[in-house]
């Protein structure tokens, strides 16, 4: 489908190009942007809402600042898809989040316009700030800017920015993007607290009055910039809205704004990047806005995939037969029903409901399931705490954003030896999201931590059997359960409860020559593989280990001892992974084998779909198999000797 950028759109290859256009022709182009966002991403996919909301301000950014020498830093970064098509990739546009695309979020090596990589939230403020200390220590007249918006203002790595900017003496400006949506609706008391200075009539009314007449008050000898500045904050320490937390942090408070008004927020810029020092300009935005749906229903249509834009409608694939479940959602469901029977399951999430399928539980179960904002420390700490009191706490954090609360996995949970169950969504290669969501790492930094049991699931029962094992009183240790994005295997998967006995594998096809050892959702691909192979006449073994930590030892001992080629499959990093472990019971015992480690290689993995990211690392269904036949290379097998 060829779709064509408005004709100013199609003008504008760099911010110089912007520059160009009068402040009138501004209106235009932000319709002409918008539209285009809405076109390709009907037709290619991709985050949706959050740049629709913010096509205004990306406009006005590289309007009024002299980018990229001036430096803007996007928080989160799904919501930069305005800035990356004036910054000269709208022709590319189409291959956002494509196998050797572009990137679905600012990316360093893209773009010299995108100054910092922001695929996770709340550090736009502590890179923006770096770059502003850089910038004045080399005595450059460069402006940094931080984008953040307010679900990821929620975050600790926030506060510790802004709790720096106030007394760094550097010149940065946050803008604070707020629309009361992260993905899911935002929580805490940070969201209260915006909402009550955004919805007061009389502050916002009084606060224009202030500045109309702080505007006409005379600067001269009788009246001083100065003391129209302490006017302005004695009357604002009166108000008590703004001052308490931003100004409490030395951060000058300007706002709220509308942040859809592009005439408003080109003056505001304008004006504000002559003010030198640390400084705050909140605005408010509307999520999805200018598509009527995106903007009544803002987490669905986050990234709702692809849809007729005239319609409203959302392409699903439809099927003959019933299909397998996402793992999420049996997660999500199965938790419910241990919730029902045992009174001291809860269920936590870092900001994802949606995303983990927790919202059923705390849509049934409001008292016992909590969304806690993007902290992910605090999750873990939290659930710590509340399994210091004989809670049993199943503590959902996508594998990549766990790597955030790792000091708390170690000293909160681990040392201290308290049940908590760590559930690691969207473990292994996530797909279209890219490096920064990629759950590469977990096996490998959970694996060298004492006192922790680590599992992964092979199928949806199996998922369910370890949630069932995690709960019982009998379970004293932190115990982790990893699965990947997306679908299972099994159409019917709601089975029936069973214990699983901690450390132990399971033998799931005898065999000759070679043994194949899989964890978790990989071991489809072994299955799928083998019966590729069995054409070859190649006849391998092939073990589900289902833990990582403890190992099955017994299991172990039986492979070493009956074959002297070995084959190891995970969808993790291949340092230090559970390849490595297999490797180190080997060393430790003193067996000699030919080991070949298949997973994810010690590299950044780039953007794609998972089928063509599982087969550029090698451990699809084709990878494993053709690893199997170059182990095999030379040997005779059984179907060859009476053939």
């Amino acid at each position: 489908m060829d779709i064509t950028p408005g004709p100013l759109l199609t003008t504008i290859n760099s911010p110089a190009d912007l520059k160009q256009l009068t402040r009138e022709q501004l209106h235009q182009l932000c319709d002409e942007l918008r539209q285009y966002i809405i076109d390709v991403v009907s037709v290619h996919g991709g985050h949706f809402a959050a740049s629709l909301g913010v096509v205004e301000l990306s406009v006005a950014l590289h309007y009024i600042y002299n980018t990229p020498y001036d430096q803007l830093v996007w928080d989160v970064g799904h919501q930069a898809y305005g800035h990356k098509i004036l910054t000269g990739r709208r022709d590319e546009f189409h291959t956002n989040r494509k196998y050797h695309g572009l990137s679905g979020f600012p990316k360093r090596s893209e773009s010299e316009y995108d100054t910092f990589g922001v695929g996770h939230s709340s550090t736009s403020i502590s890179a923006a700030l770096g770059m502003a200390m850089a910038a004045k220590y080399k005595g450059e007249n460069r402006k940094s800017v931080a984008v953040i918006g307010d679900g990821a203002m929620t975050a600790g790595l926030a506060f510790e920015g802004m709790n720096h900017a106030g007394v760094a003496d550097s010149d940065v400006l946050i803008i604070l993007n707020d629309n009361c949506m992260s993905i899911d609706p935002n929580v805490g008391a940070l969201k209260e607290y915006l909402t009550d200075i955004t919805t007061s009539p009389t502050y916002n009314r009084l606060k224009d009055d202030i500045w109309k007449a702080l505007g006409k008050l005379p600067v001269g000898k009788n009246f001083t910039r100065e003391m129209g500045s302490k006017l302005e904050h004695s009357i604002k320490g009166f108000l008590n809205k703004s001052s308490n937390l931003f100004e409490a942090l030395k951060l000058r408070y300007f706002g709220p704004i509308d942040g859809n008004n592009i005439t408003k927020l080109v003056d505001t810029l304008q004006d504000l990047k002559k003010i030198p020092g640390p400084k705050l300009l909140h605005v408010i935005t509307t999520k999805g806005k200018g598509y009527a749906l995106a903007e009544k229903e803002q987490t669905l249509w986050h990234a709702p995939g692809l849809f007729d834009k005239i319609t409203g409608e959302i392409y699903k694939k439809k099927y003959e037969t019933p299909q397998p479940p996402k793992y999420q959602d049996v997660f999500g469901h199965t938790i419910i029903e241990l919730a029902e029977k045992n009174d001291k399951i809860f269920g936590v999430t870092p900001a994802m409901p949606s995303g983990s399928s927790l919202k059923f539980m705390m849509e049934k179960m409001p008292n016992r399931a909590f969304d806690v904002g993007i902290c992910e420390q605090h999750a873990v700490t939290l659930s710590a705490g509340m399994a210091t009191q004989g809670m049993r706490v199943f503590c959902n954090i996508y594998s990549s954003f766990m790597q955030r609360a790792y000091d708390q996995v170690v000293h909160d949970v681990a040392i201290q030896k308290l049940p908590v169950v760590m559930v690691l969504d969207r473990a292994g290669l996530v797909g279209e999201d890219g490096p920064t969501h990629h759950g590469a790492y977990d096996i490998a930094f959970m694996r060298c931590i004492p006192n922790l049991v680590i599992s992964a699931p092979m199928n949806e029962s199996e998922l369910r059997n370890l949630m069932y094992t995690a709960q019982l009183d009998t379970m004293e240790s932190p115990f982790v359960i990893r699965y990947p994005r997306g679908q299972g295997v099994m159409p019917e998967w709601k089975t029936p409860f069973e214990e699983i006995p901690i450390g132990k594998g399971r033998k799931i096809k005898d065999g000759q020559d070679i043994a194949i050892l899989s964890i978790g959702h990989p071991g489809n691909f072994v299955t799928t593989a083998i019966r590729e192979l069995k054409m070859d006449g190649l006849n391998p073994a092939h073990y589900d280990m289902r833990f990582v930590k403890p190992l099955d030892e017994a299991l172990l001992h039986e492979v070493f001892s009956r074959y002297d080629k070995v084959l190891t499959v995970e969808d993790g990093t291949v340092t230090g992974g559970f390849g490595s472990a297999v490797l180190e019971f080997m060393a430790q015992h003193n067996y000699k084998a030919e080991v070949k480690i298949l997973g994810i290689p010690d590299a950044i993995v780039e953007h794609g779909t998972p089928k063509e990211l599982y087969h550029e690392c090698g451990y699809d269904a084709p990878g494993i198999a053709a690893a199997v036949r170059e182990m095999m290379k030379g040997k005779v097998t059984v179907s060859q000797l009476l053939g």
